[in-house]
C-alpha cells in the first residue's frame, strides 16, 4: 500500500501548531518567529511535504498570480520590436514589485475562435491590452470576464473596471505636422502599420482618419490630418501607404513606392521610428539625403531614432508600461483615477528641413 501523502494538517500536527500557522509559513512568513518557521519548514522536508497546492490557494485567495498582456501579433515581436522591449520591461517591473507573473498572450486576429478561448483560458487577475484592433472579438471576451483591464486605447464599451494609460496620439502627431508645415512641406505622405485591411505593402485609399481600424494609427493620422489642413494641405492630397506590421523592411519597402515617382514627397511621416528607420534606408540607396532632399519624421524615439538623427516623437515607453501595470494591479476606486495620459514631445535631429522644390 503506498504511503499517506502528508498535508497542511500532518505538518501542523507534528510541529504542534494550527494549520493557518502551518500556511502562514509559506504565504505570510512576516507572520511568524523565524525560530518557528524554520521549526515548521525542517518538519514539512523531514515528512516529504512539498508546501501548499499552488492551483488550490489561487481558488482559495481567488487570485492567480499573474497578469495577461495581449497583442496581436507574433511572440518574438515582444522581444524584437524596441518600443515593446521597453513597455515589457516597464510593466514586468511593476509586476515583480507585486510579486506577480506575466503571461504574455499573442493572439491570432485571423484565427478569432482561438484568440476568444485564449482570453477565457487564461489564468490571469487582469488583463493589460498592448494592441489590438477596436473590433477584435477577445475584447469583448475580457469584458466578459469581469476582470480588471488596463489599455492603451479606449474604445466606447470600455466597462467600469477599464483603466486607460497612454498619450494624446493626437496632439503629439499635430505637433510634429506643424512642424513639418513650418518647413514650407506641402507636398507629403503618411507610412503607417494597420491602415488596411489587407496585409498588404502599398498606397491604401483613406477617405477618413476614421476609417482605420486600430487606435493608435488611426489617432496619429488624425493629427496629422488636422495639422496639415492647417497648413492649407487638403487630406486627399496626402499618400498613405499601408505596411502589414511594424518592420524596417517594409518601411523601406513601402517608402520605394513614395520615392519611385514624380512628383515625390518632399516630406514622409512615419507612424513609428521602425518605419521611419526604413524610409532612411530607402532614401540611401537612392542617393537621397534625409533632411535635405526628402523629409523624414517618426514616432516614439527608441534608441536607433537618437543614433539616426531621427526627428520624431518621444513618448515614454518604460514609464507608460510600469504605470499600466500598477494601475492593473492596484485599481483605484475612484474612476477619475483610472485615466493616465502621460506626455510626449517633439524631437527635432537632422532628418528635417526646409522643403526643396
Amino acid at each position: 500500500m503506498d504511503a499517506v501523502r502528508p498535508t497542511l494538517q500532518t505538518v501542523a500536527d507534528a510541529v504542534g501548531v494550527s494549520r493557518s500557522t502551518v500556511s502562514n509559513a509559506y504565504s505570510r512568513p512576516d507572520q511568524l518567529s523565524g525560530d518557528l518557521r524554520d521549526r515548521i519548514l525542517s518538519a514539512a522536508a523531514d515528512l516529504g511535504y512539498a508546501g501548499p497546492d499552488p492551483t488550490a490557494r489561487s481558488l482559495r485567495k481567488r487570485r492567480a498570480g499573474a497578469i495577461g498582456m495581449l497583442f496581436t501579433a507574433s511572440l518574438s515581436f515582444a522581444f524584437t520590436d524596441p518600443y515593446a522591449v521597453q513597455y515589457l520591461r516597464g510593466l514586468a517591473e511593476a509586476a515583480e514589485q507585486a510579486r506577480t507573473g506575466l503571461l504574455l498572450l499573442p493572439l491570432s486576429d485571423e484565427d478569432e475562435s482561438a484568440a476568444v478561448a485564449a482570453v477565457n483560458d487564461a489564468v490571469v487577475d487582469g488583463f493589460c491590452v498592448y494592441c489590438m484592433p477596436d473590433w477584435h472579438p477577445a475584447l469583448d471576451a475580457i469584458a466578459a470576464r469581469g476582470l480588471p483591464v488596463v489599455s492603451g486605447q479606449r474604445r466606447a464599451g470600455d466597462g467600469p473596471l477599464s483603466a486607460f494609460v497612454g498619450i494624446d496620439e493626437a496632439a503629439a502627431t499635430r505637433a510634429a505636422g506643424a512642424h513639418l508645415m513650418a518647413l514650407g512641406h506641402r507636398r507629403v505622405a503618411v507610412i503607417g502599420d494597420y491602415l488596411s485591411v489587407a496585409p498588404m505593402i502599398g498606397p491604401t485609399t483613406l477617405a477618413s482618419p476614421a476609417d482605420v481600424a486600430y487606435y493608435g494609427s488611426r489617432e496619429r493620422l488624425r493629427g496629422y490630418q488636422e495639422a496639415f489642413a492647417a497648413g492649407g494641405v487638403d487630406w486627399s492630397t496626402v499618400t498613405t501607404v499601408n505596411v502589414p506590421g511594424n518592420c524596417r523592411r517594409d518601411g523601406a519597402a513601402a517608402a520605394a513606392h513614395l520615392l519611385d515617382r514624380a512628383p515625390r514627397p518632399t516630406a514622409i511621416a512615419a507612424l513609428s521610428d521602425i518605419v521611419a528607420l526604413g524610409v532612411l534606408d530607402a532614401l540611401r540607396a537612392r542617393g537621397l539625403r534625409p533632411g535635405r532632399d526628402v523629409s523624414v519624421v517618426g514616432f516614439d524615439d527608441i534608441p536607433e531614432a537618437e543614433a539616426e538623427g531621427l526627428t520624431t516623437v518621444h513618448q515614454p515607453a518604460a514609464d507608460r508600461g510600469r504605470r499600466s501595470g500598477e494601475l492593473l494591479l492596484n485599481p483605484p476606486t475612484d474612476p477619475a483615477d483610472r485615466t493616465v495620459v502621460l506626455p510626449t514631445h517633439l524631437v527635432v535631429r537632422a532628418t528635417t528641413g526646409p522643403a526643396q522644390s
